[in-house]
């Protein structure tokens, strides 16, 4: 029996397949060199102390030059003129060469006596001025130094601020500085390239959030609407109606969750139009959307000291904020416990302060329940409290306004939650 070789045993025949020409231009794309004597910082600077320091050294070598030359002139004065054989004295250093009884010698000894005297007056004083000249020009030069150094860091004030405005949720903010190609302005207009990126990204993500919330709901909606006429049927079986009560039990649920995920995903990001909200008639209609679950589960609301306190936000993430911690007082409280719901301003800010009864909570969990999916001491699923996400969207909303939350046990059990957003 004959055997046939695969084509893969068998060899290949003909010549081997001929490489490919090397190109003649080089694929590596060039590197951009900048001129030889770019105006850079550097430069621009050694420039400029070095011509400070020459001009300084010019003016202290031409007073040095006035003052030796005036020094020199009043160290060789003759300190006595002769008139009439008679000795005149002219320096107030040599008052010993007018006493007559002097012999030629002794003369000449106070007349040398009195040139040594008369040039280190001449030398001290020569000193003192040049002391004080270079005190001046040191002030001088300082005052311009500080001047010209103003002048050549202006554009990091400018990046500056177009920082802090930016942080203030204005992304359309720009730098666009003119000038000199310099490493300021490359840090410029790469600031302004990251600014153009985070902005791209942003709007994405913001596309992606609307999308997401439409695409995550429908089906859900479907579902709901499916099992509500299911659960209308008059012929279900009582196993039926059971299982699509479950059913309908865990499509809210699922609501929930995307709900949450959603909001929590849009309160991440800094709030970009802002209006006056008054965080005591927002804590009003939270109390108020949650009084029929507190009447069912025996809790009582206490709103009395609900002080004016205006931010400046958006209305609907505040309102959440203020409806999931009452909502969260009220879902994790004592049988007929109590919430307590303030609002003030204080120091420069707007609180927003909701205590309630509860079991003791000890202070190393409370990092842990701003956590998304965190709870204290149950499980992340199976609860009929929430899903989870409360807290998180609350902090998330209170960064995006600039503030933060915090939370305190109370004596006797309970938590004291405290946001502050400024006004």
């Amino acid at each position: 029996m004959a055997v046939s070789s695969s084509p893969s045993s068998s060899p290949v025949s003909g010549p081997p397949p001929k490489t490919p020409p090397k190109p003649t231009w080089d694929p590596r794309p060039a590197e951009a060199t900048g001129p030889w004597l770019r105006p850079t910082i550097r430069i621009r600077l050694t420039v400029l102390y070095g011509g400070m320091f020459l001009i300084a050294g010019v003016l202290l070598l031409l007073i040095i030059y006035l003052l030796a030359a005036q020094a020199m002139h009043s160290g060789d004065e003759a300190p006595f003129r002769l008139y009439s054989g008679k000795v005149q004295i002219t320096s107030n250093t040599c008052p010993g060469l007018s006493d007559p009884s002097l012999t030629t010698s002794n003369f000449n000894d106070a007349l040398d006596q009195c040139m040594r005297a008369q040039r280190e007056h001449a030398l001290s004083d020569l000193l003192r001025r040049s002391l004080l000249a270079l005190l001046g020009l040191t002030v001088v030069a300082f005052a311009f130094g500080y001047v010209m150094a103003g002048r050549v860091l202006a554009p990091l004030g400018r990046i500056m601020r177009t920082a802090r405005a930016v942080a203030g949720s204005d992304l359309s903010r720009r730098i666009e500085m003119d000038g000199p190609d310099d490493e300021l302005k490359e840090l410029a207009d790469t600031f302004d390239d990251m600014l153009d990126r985070l902005g791209r990204s942003f709007e994405s993500q913001r596309r992606f959030v609307s999308n997401a919330s439409h695409e995550l709901r429908t089906p859900l909606a479907i579902n709901r609407t499916l099992l509500e006429v299911q659960l209308a049927d008059p012929n279900a079986s009582p196993d039926l109606q059971q299982l699509g009560k479950t059913l309908l039990a865990t499509n809210l649920r699922s609501e929930q969750l995307v709900e949450g995920l959603l909001l929590l995903a849009r309160s991440d990001n800094e709030v970009v139009e802002r209006k006056p909200v008054d965080l005591a008639e927002v804590a009003t209609q939270a109390l108020d959307q949650t009084r029929a679950e507190a009447v069912a589960k025996g809790v009582e609301l206490r709103g009395e000291n609900l002080q004016p306190a205006v931010v400046r936000g958006s209305g609907v993430l505040l309102e959440r904020i203020a409806l999931n911690l009452v909502q969260n007082a009220v879902r994790y409280n004592a049988p007929d416990g109590w919430v307590e719901v303030n609002t003030a301003t204080e120091d420069g800010q707007a609180v927003l302060t909701v205590a309630n009864t509860g079991p003791v909570v000890p202070a190393y969990e409370l990092d842990n329940i701003f956590e998304p999916f965190r709870r204290l001491r149950t499980e992340r699923t199976h609860s009929d409290k929430g899903v989870g996400l409360g807290l998180s969207i609350v902090r998330s909303v209170a960064r995006a306004h600039g503030g933060s939350i915090t939370a305190t046990p109370r004596d006797g059990g309970g938590l004291v939650m405290r946001v502050a957003i400024p006004l």
